[in-house]
């Protein structure tokens, strides 16, 4: 075993820093509560581990040498490494205290995950998080990498080409059935009917870039051999919805975005209806299964099913924050 492995324990460490921020034996010493010479013999199995002297003196005055220099970086970086390791311990064994990393897909309507987390909030204020919105393969794969503890998203998803990923390594729930709205400025059509994708084969679109959740659908619905014509596509739902209420373009969004918003769309001039072939998705969070095992996850989850029995109507929750 090599001699540092016993010598450069964190208390040497912090003993020597100490001696730093003093340049002083005699005061270190006092504020350590240890003895002159017990401080002393610390800072010699230092110096003797790594083969060279960590202080100079100048008459009675300490410096540090060029190895004491390098030597505090080194020992800055470990304590805080090793304070951080044991933060992280004690918070992964504490239900209200802790991270909690969350990551939702870019194109989904997340007011009601919102209105949740102000709750939770109140409730454990000791609790911190972090949102950010990805596209779905970069969602993917910060769940994969352990980088959010759990993803919003819509499911099913053909980011994952099989579902065995899903089944093995993650836990996921349903919270609530979506489907796809055509906005569309067909008059012959009935508001809330339904529609075969055919009778839209020569339209034209405004829609989501490639990498968002409806548009891959989309395309599956019109099949391989008649692609939907989208000219110009837009990351955000609101200016879609207006960029298609500004031109002839046709447009789809959520089911769920368009309850919240339908008193802002112009209602004139899109009409909402339906795809017979359309099958529907759910908005689900996902998280690994290995997450049960961290006592604030655990309470998340319950307290986001407490949250969900309490407001089962979705639809008019989401309607009821766009009001309020």
């Amino acid at each position: 075993m090599p001699k540092t492995d016993t010598i450069l324990s964190a208390k040497s460490l912090h003993y020597f820093l100490q001696l730093i921020d003093t340049m002083n034996y005699t005061q270190a010493a006092q504020i350590l509560g240890i003895t002159q010479p017990a401080l002393t013999q610390q800072v010699k199995k230092l110096e003797h581990a790594i083969g060279a002297p960590l202080f100079g003196q100048m008459g009675k005055k300490l410096y540090l040498t060029e190895a004491g220099k390098e030597m505090e970086t080194a020992a800055v970086e470990l304590l805080n490494t090793i304070n951080g390791v044991v933060s992280d311990i004690q918070e992964y064994t504490q239900a209200d205290k802790g991270h909690i990393s969350v990551g939702i897909l870019n194109s989904l309507q997340s007011n009601i995950f919102y209105q949740f987390l102000g709750e939770f909030n109140k409730k454990y204020p000791d609790v911190t998080f972090t949102i950010n919105y990805f596209d779905r393969k970069e969602l993917w794969r910060r769940l994969d990498t352990n980088q959010v503890d759990m993803a919003i998203m819509y499911l099913p998803d053909n980011t994952k080409k099989e579902d065995t990923n899903l089944r093995h390594q993650y836990n996921y729930e349903s919270f609530y059935d979506d489907k796809l709205v055509i906005l569309t400025h067909k008059t012959t059509f009935e508001a809330g009917e339904s529609y075969p994708v055919s009778r839209f084969v020569n339209r034209k679109w405004v829609a989501y870039p490639d990498n968002f959740y409806l548009t891959p659908l989309m395309h599956g619905y019109f099949g391989k051999k008649n692609k939907p014509i989208i000219p110009i596509k837009i990351g955000s739902t609101k200016e879609l919805i207006k960029m298609a209420e500004n031109s002839d373009y046709d447009t789809f969004i959520t089911q769920s975005y368009y309850d919240a918003h339908r008193y802002e769309i112009d209602s004139t001039n899109l009409t909402p209806i339906y795809l017979k072939e359309e099958h529907g998705f759910t908005i689900s969070y996902v998280y690994r299964k290995g997450k049960l095992e961290i006592p604030r996850m655990q309470n998340l989850l319950k307290e986001w099913e407490k949250f969900l029995d309490k407001h089962q109507n979705f639809s008019k929750l989401l309607v009821d924050q766009i009001k309020s």
